[in-house]
C-alpha cells in the first residue's frame, strides 16, 4: 500500500479540457489536464486563483460585518462586538486555506450566512 501523497499543481501553465469540469490528473510532459475520480486529493490554489477570489471575499467580509449592525437582530452592543470578532477570526483562519475546494466551500458558507443575516435571523 502506497502512502497518501499530495501533488501540488501550478494551474496557470496547464490547459483544462472542455469535457473535464475539474482539475485532477495529467500526464507528465503533457499540458492537458483531465478529471477522473477525486480519491481524497487536494488541488492547491495558485496566486492567480487567490487573486480572483480576493474582491469577492472582501465584499462578503464587509457585508457580514455590516449585517451584524442590523436593528432586526436582537443583539446588545457587547454581543455585536463579540460576533464581529468571531467573523474576523473565521476570515483570518480562512485566509490560510490553500485548497480550491475548501476555499469554495468557505465562500459558499459565508454567502449562506449573509443571506440568513439579511433575513434578520442568527446563523
Amino acid at each position: 500500500m502506497l502512502p497518501h501523497l499530495t501533488l501540488q499543481i501550478t494551474v496557470s501553465s496547464l490547459k483544462l479540457q472542455s469535457n473535464c469540469p475539474q482539475l485532477l490528473e495529467f500526464s507528465p510532459g503533457s499540458k492537458t489536464v483531465c478529471h477522473r475520480e477525486m480519491r481524497g486529493g487536494l488541488i492547491w490554489a495558485t496566486a492567480e486563483d487567490l487573486a480572483k477570489n480576493r474582491g469577492r471575499v472582501l465584499s462578503l467580509y464587509r457585508q457580514i460585518l455590516r449585517s451584524l449592525n442590523s436593528p432586526a437582530l436582537p443583539f446588545s452592543l457587547a454581543v455585536r462586538l463579540q460576533k464581529k470578532a468571531e467573523v474576523r477570526a473565521m476570515f483570518m483562519l480562512g485566509s490560510e486555506e490553500q485548497s480550491l475546494h475548501n476555499i469554495q466551500d468557505l465562500i459558499d458558507a459565508a454567502e449562506y450566512s449573509l443571506s440568513i443575516l439579511r433575513k434578520g435571523e442568527i446563523p
